[in-house]
């Protein structure tokens, strides 16, 4: 029903949402310095839990380390594999500050403080412990904000099921703070020619080494006042641009190079998430059939709890 996916308008809140982007870089850059390096950069990424984002499991060590943003309670919180944990509350604050409390929590784990200190894919990146300006905190819009990655997890989650190829685990890249789900054909990529704002060219190419079909969801900002569904290809097949695509609120921004639907589109319709699977389905073949995949090979029935995929009797 509707009433279960929030209202999050991005301009009330943009103060907030911006800060809370930053943080996550903080949490996630420590995930990145102890986390062996794994294809498309998925190691560095954060994953939606019962309270918020989290880390899963940082190895450190001989022990691991878990972070999490709660953002229903509004803190950091930090468990360690030997016992200790520690928290600090979130709030009205500067980077600066965040970024200091983070580190007592670390230390106050035993765990490692040493990560890369500057945000990436923002513009005019400051240094986090030189990021003094104040920052507010809408507890209340946070809230919205997770509840609402509750919703969309759940959706791109099933949304993942239906392909037999190698697939992205559910999760949000917060240097782009989206939350997203990327299906590969299995094909090599052409280079990618990089220039990202604020990325190394090689994490750049290495993330597009092979062709893609990713979709996920932004809060907003990066060019858009208000929160979106995206979907799009790399390398884009012809015509891709032009495809007919569901729900008829999806339009393709020719200035982002993707497929764009508006949250708000998805969430006052009768069945939010019929229409976000029907955006997810339609722009991945889309860009499938243009682009040649083997979707013999690759697609599958949508998983269903208790029910083990069948078994081909013979080979596609």
């Amino acid at each position: 029903m509707t009433a279960t996916w929030p209202d999050i308008p991005y301009e009330p809140w943009h103060e907030t949402c911006a800060a809370l982007h930053l943080y996550s870089q903080v949490v996630g850059k420590y995930r990145l310095a102890r986390t062996p390096w794994v294809n498309h950069s998925w190691h560095a990424t954060l994953y939606v839990n019962a309270r918020g984002l989290t880390t899963s499991l940082v190895p450190d060590g001989a022990r691991g380390v878990e972070l999490v943003l709660d953002l229903l309670n509004h803190a950091v919180i930090g468990s360690c594999t030997d016992g200790r944990t520690a928290r600090f509350d979130l709030g009205p604050m500067s980077v600066a500050a965040f970024h200091r409390r983070f580190l007592d929590l670390l230390r106050e784990l035993g765990a490692t403080t040493e990560f890369h200190g500057v945000p990436n894919e923002v513009p005019n990146p400051i240094p986090f412990a030189e990021d003094t300006v104040d920052r507010p905190y809408d507890a209340e819009a946070v809230t919205r904000f997770f509840r609402a990655c509750v919703c969309i997890d759940r959706v791109l989650t099933r949304f993942r099921t239906s392909f037999l190829g190698k697939v992205s685990p559910v999760h949000l890249f917060w240097g782009s703070f989206d939350l997203a789900v990327t299906r590969f054909s299995g094909r090599e990529a052409p280079l990618h020619p990089g220039g990202v704002p604020g990325l190394p060219d090689d994490v750049t190419r290495e993330a597009y080494s092979h062709e893609v079909s990713s979709a996920g969801f932004w809060p907003g900002g990066g060019g858009l006042d208000f929160p979106a569904f995206y979907s799009y290809a790399y390398p884009a097949p012809p015509g891709f641009a032009d495809a007919a695509v569901a729900p008829d609120a999806a339009y393709f921004d020719a200035r982002l190079g993707e497929f764009v639907l508006a949250y708000e589109s998805v969430r006052r319709t009768s069945d939010p998430d019929a229409s976000l699977m029907a955006f997810l389905e339609s722009t991945y073949r889309a860009a499938a059939d243009l682009g040649g995949w083997d979707r013999g090979r690759l697609d599958c029935t949508t998983g269903n709890p208790r029910r083990p995929r069948p078994i081909r009797a013979t080979p596609v």
